[in-house]
This record gives C-alpha cells, sequence and structure tokens, in this order.
C-alpha cells in the first residue's frame, strides 16, 4: 500500500503524520510513505527581475525542508524511511496529480493548514484535492 502524506508544517500535518503512523500499525504488510510538500509559486513580475532563479529555488527547498522535518523526524524514529518530495505549483492540484502519478491509495493531510483560510472550517487545499482528487482523503484535525 502506498500512502501520501501531504503536509505544511502546521500542528494538523503533525497530526496527520501521527494518523499515518497509528494505520500503518494496523496494516499486516508496511506501507510505502510519500511524503510530499507543495509550495505555492512566488508570483512573478517584478520580484523574479530582483531575485535569481537559483536564490528562488533554494529559497523553496529551505522552506519546504523546514515544514517536512517534524513529519520526517517522527516517521523515521519509527523506523519508517518515506520517500521524500518537495514540489511547487498550486497545492490541491499537485497534491492529487503526485497521488495519482504515484498510485497512492491513500491521501492523508491535515484539515487546515499555514494560510490566508487556515481558520475556515475546511481549508481551501484540503478541499481542492478532494475536488481534484478521485483518490480516497483522510483529512485529520
Amino acid at each position: 500500500m502506498r500512502i501520501l502524506l501531504a503536509v505544511d508544517g502546521s500542528d494538523h500535518g503533525v497530526r496527520a503524520t501521527a494518523e499515518v503512523l497509528r494505520l500503518t500499525s494496523q496494516l499486516t504488510a508496511a506501507p510505502e510513505i510519500h511524503l510530499l510538500f507543495v509550495h505555492a509559486p512566488v508570483p512573478g513580475g517584478l520580484l523574479q527581475h530582483h531575485v535569481s532563479r537559483e536564490a528562488l529555488n533554494d529559497y523553496y527547498r529551505e522552506e519546504g525542508q523546514d515544514a517536512i522535518r517534524s513529519a520526517l523526524d517522527t516517521l523515521r524514529n519509527a523506523k519508517i524511511e518515506p520517500v521524500v518530495h518537495l514540489h511547487v505549483g498550486p497545492p490541491a492540484e499537485t497534491i492529487a496529480r503526485y497521488a495519482e502519478q504515484q498510485d497512492c491509495e491513500l491521501i492523508v493531510m491535515g484539515r487546515r493548514g499555514h494560510g490566508a483560510l487556515a481558520s475556515f472550517a475546511l481549508g481551501s487545499i484540503a478541499s481542492g484535492v478532494l475536488h481534484h482528487s478521485n483518490r480516497p482523503v483522510l483529512l485529520v484535525k
């Protein structure tokens, strides 16, 4: 079984990671865990005229590594070595597409996360994944 764990560094991502550990403890065979962080692209325009592509890529990589650190440490402490991916793109669509491309049987993610819409009952990214994916999605509070 392949499980996609999509995190953003928020407390909801921490709880989603704990839920993945709970699920894996109930399976007879160890699943393949894909740990994914998707960074929304920095808007183009003036910024790209003043910041090099290399600096922007470094920024994306550093932000991604920070966002997955807690989940990665938790999984490794449980003797699980996930497949780690850091992507840049529209988060909901990228998560859904990644799950499809990697043939993940389940997407696990926090119900809400970082961002301007984090205070809504169902975050915009979680809602978008539900809309774009034909895979089962487990949203964790």
